[in-house]
């Protein structure tokens, strides 16, 4: 196969360049100039393309809900949004060693039994797969792999073979014949993802693409990667820590932000059906410092534990959070000693979210403010007590969406009391949930006392 011209194009202006250098002559940016595969002229004049798809209103083409082909594993169907479907790309990246080969040869395993998949690994062996396989206990008789890193071989395989499913684990180790750059560089993740994306929506067949990650967290390679593909997906997690949650960035066929959980046990990741249980700590009696709220994780409500530590400063006073945002913990106390008078500009502040979980939301702003009161004043809450909303700097206390499915959670695992902003005041009760609505924080802190 002749090997096609390439050219280096800037990803700041579009302006390319028959050879590297490191200033775009175009709009003068540094190291902006990447290799890509120069566009063969098509040799045809305006007037004899071919005639443009007839143009359609929106309300005349017929919308139906894509197919979804369940994978077996539960809560990767729910941070899917149902399952995989025909036709789609998913991208899914994380730390190394978090589990994605696992999760996936897993997915793939159960797949195998009913339908055509393929495992298409470029950094292990056929050896080294098969020997996970058995230790996890995998039935792989109809499993089929492929050992390779070259684009073109792969599509050829794919074309010829139309399984339902592929994994390229991973995307970064793949290269084409048509660039001449290094496997993993920009040009080549970029290439080989659209490739595969292209074949994908061609015939029909689900892509599911490894990618790896930065240290800083993020998926290797170019941002346009991400916009190529139909869904993204992070597994995250501690490496010290025995569970895992998969969560989704971006999902055309279903809602963002879904999360799937896991424990890594001894034969795989395996889902969890209550995670709500991993994120609340087991007191044997009631301490300070300790504020149970209930967070919104996609579609699914979870109780997470909030821990506050207040202790005298000898010096500057620090302010920490572990899995909430760092500079809303400063606002909120400005906001606690301003509107109900409680000073802690002479202690050192200490918020974590247990479990490892990463909240983003602002209904845990009521959660942090009452588990700091308590921890200053050394007085716990009532064990059974439930807490969300948000906090303005005025004072008063926002609503939370869907506060009524917040509420149901907290009801059925055992919560007797939740204090809820009064936008989130259900208009029927609760059966066993005692509700306090309050409309600012003053108020707030001041039922808690009473309790």
């Amino acid at each position: 196969m002749a090997k096609s011209k390439s050219v280096y194009t800037c990803t700041e202006c579009g302006a390319t360049s028959p050879k590297w250098q490191g200033q775009c002559p175009g709009c003068g940016e540094w190291n902006t100039l990447v290799e890509t595969v120069a566009e063969k002229p098509t040799g045809h004049r305006f007037e004899s393309l071919a005639p443009v798809s007839r143009l359609q209103t929106l309300s005349e083409i017929e919308a139906r809900e894509a197919e979804r082909i369940p994978t077996g594993i539960s809560e990767f169907d729910r941070a899917l949004g149902g399952g995989l479907v025909a036709g789609g790309v998913v991208l899914i990246g994380g730390d190394p060693g978090i589990g994605k080969s696992t999760l996936l040869l897993q997915a793939l395993a159960g797949l195998s039994a009913a339908h055509k998949v393929l495992y298409v690994s470029g950094e292990e062996s056929g050896e080294q797969v098969a020997l996970r396989a058995r230790r996890l206990a995998l039935d792989t008789r109809r499993l089929q792999l492929m050992a390779e890193i070259n684009l073109e071989r792969i599509l050829a395989i794919l074309q010829g073979e139309k399984p339902l499913v592929a994994v390229i684990d991973s995307i970064q180790t793949l290269w084409s014949d048509q660039l001449s750059s290094a496997p993993g560089s920009v040009a080549q993740v970029r290439e080989c993802a659209a490739q595969l994306t292209r074949l994908a929506k061609q015939i029909g067949i689900t892509v599911i693409l490894v990618g790896h990650v930065t240290k800083e967290g993020a998926l290797a390679g170019p941002r346009v990667l991400e916009h190529i593909v139909d869904t993204v997906l992070y597994f995250e997690g501690e490496t010290h820590s025995s569970f895992r949650l998969i969560r989704a960035f971006k999902n055309r066929f279903g809602a963002v932000n879904e999360l799937g959980v896991f424990a890594m046990t001894d034969r795989g990741l395996k889902g969890v059906n209550n995670p709500s249980a991993l994120f609340l700590s087991q007191h044997g009696q009631e301490v300070a410092g300790s504020c149970v709220m209930v967070t919104q994780e996609g579609t699914r409500p979870l109780l997470v534990e909030i821990q506050a530590l207040v202790d005298t400063s000898h010096g500057n006073p620090r302010r920490l959070t572990v899995g909430l945002e760092a500079q809303r913990l400063a606002m909120l106390l400005a906001v606690l000693h301003r509107h109900a008078g409680i000073v802690c500009f002479d202690q050192d502040v200490f918020v974590n979210a247990v479990g490892g979980v990463k909240i983003t939301e602002p209904a845990a702003d009521l959660a942090v403010l009452l588990a700091i009161v308590s921890s200053l004043k050394n007085k716990p809450l009532p064990q059974k007590l439930v807490v969300f909303g948000e906090v303005g700097l005025a004072g008063e206390i926002r609503p939370a969406p869907r506060g009524q499915e917040r509420l149901k959670e907290a009801a059925k695992l055992g919560f007797t009391m939740a204090l809820i902003p009064e936008a989130n005041r259900p208009k029927q009760g609760i059966p066993g949930l005692e509700i306090m609505a309050v409309r600012r924080v003053e108020e707030a802190v001041e039922r808690i006392r009473q309790t």
